[in-house]
């Protein structure tokens, strides 16, 4: 799978390393990913989601189901 977060849709960066000579060199930047498995309240299931931690601070700050109706309506909702 690809290192996507599905709630806020952070994905791999690319960048360069550059030595002290000033060489020049690419890098990726990935970000902080966890799976993580929620209990769903509304349907009662769990969902496994693959969330980045700064997303895991939203849903702890506005809770599952309106994290999910935001990302739903952003389009990186991928279930």
């Amino acid at each position: 799978m690809a290192k996507v977060c599905q709630i806020t849709g952070k994905r791999t960066q690319v960048g360069n390393n550059v030595s002290h000579a000033n060489n020049k060199t690419k890098r990726k930047f990935f970000p902080n990913l966890k799976t993580k498995k929620f209990f769903l309240e509304s349907e009662g299931v769990w969902v496994s989601l693959k969330v980045s931690t700064s997303a895991l601070r939203t849903i702890n700050k506005k809770g599952l189901e309106a994290t999910l109706v935001d990302a739903a309506r952003k389009g990186t909702l991928a279930l």
